[in-house]
């Protein structure tokens, strides 16, 4: 149960059991979980869907990317922002891992974090299924351990190296029965997910950071409700 906790604990600001010092390799096992994370991120984001269903479409799509953003305590989204920061800019790997460490936004940031933000509350509003929104953070979650098993760390002491390597197989055990929902937007998401970490590895000569990771879930969702809202 630790490792789920922890899992929960990571990624989500849901109360869980008070868990003391993180020792080596926990958060590798903790991966393991990060559908199971997802899954309830996805429950309340459907419960709240289907409580607001009588709203205007705007305003239950403000709702639900607010109640979102609260669940992971924006820790996807700083991720992004920061991301942004760096692999857009003109400079060497070594400038942009820099820029990654730096508590200071940018343009990039803020053009960046606004189109996701104002791309995801369009695509909320659109009106995707509860089923959909229950699933969907835990098929993110799971495509998340593809990357941090295929690239390396692009920083060797980061919370993104100590995360790396994680627990595929029962991951996909717990991602299984959304992956079989919505199949279509699963592979999109596995396929959007992998060529950004690509191109995110170029931009920082070869690994992945913590920050990297949670521009991979926002955008990854992103590309989910996309999919889900076009072709659903």
């Amino acid at each position: 149960m630790r490792s789920l906790w922890l899992a929960v604990g990571f990624l989500t600001t849901f109360p869980v059991p008070p868990l003391g010092e993180v020792h080596s390799g926990e958060m590798k096992a903790a991966s393991a979980f990060y559908p199971v994370a997802g899954y309830l991120i996805g429950a309340v984001l459907a419960l709240l869907a289907w409580l607001t269903a009588g709203l205007p479409d705007g305003l239950q799509g403000a709702l639900l990317l607010a109640a979102w953003l609260a669940c992971t305590g924006m820790l996807h989204l700083d991720g992004l922002l920061d991301t942004a920061d760096a692999l857009l800019s003109m400079k060497p790997p070594a400038e942009r891992l820099r820029i990654l460490g730096d508590v200071y936004l940018g343009s990039f940031a803020f053009g960046v974090g606004f189109m996701v933000l104002l791309l995801k509350w369009q695509l909320l509003a659109a009106g995707p299924s509860p089923w959909l929104l229950l699933g969907l953070p835990a098929l993110v979650r799971f495509a998340l351990l593809l990357p941090m098993n295929l690239f390396p760390a692009a920083r060797p002491e980061g919370l993104g190296a100590r995360s790396r390597e994680g627990r595929l197989m029962p991951a996909f055990l717990f991602a299984l029965p959304a992956l079989l929902a919505f199949p279509w937007v699963g592979l999109a998401v596995v396929a959007a997910m992998l060529g950004l970490a690509y191109w995110a590895a170029g931009r920082l000569g070869g690994g992945l950071s913590g920050d990297v990771y949670g521009m991979l879930v926002e955008l990854g969702e992103l590309v989910g409700l996309l999919v889900a809202v076009a072709w659903l």
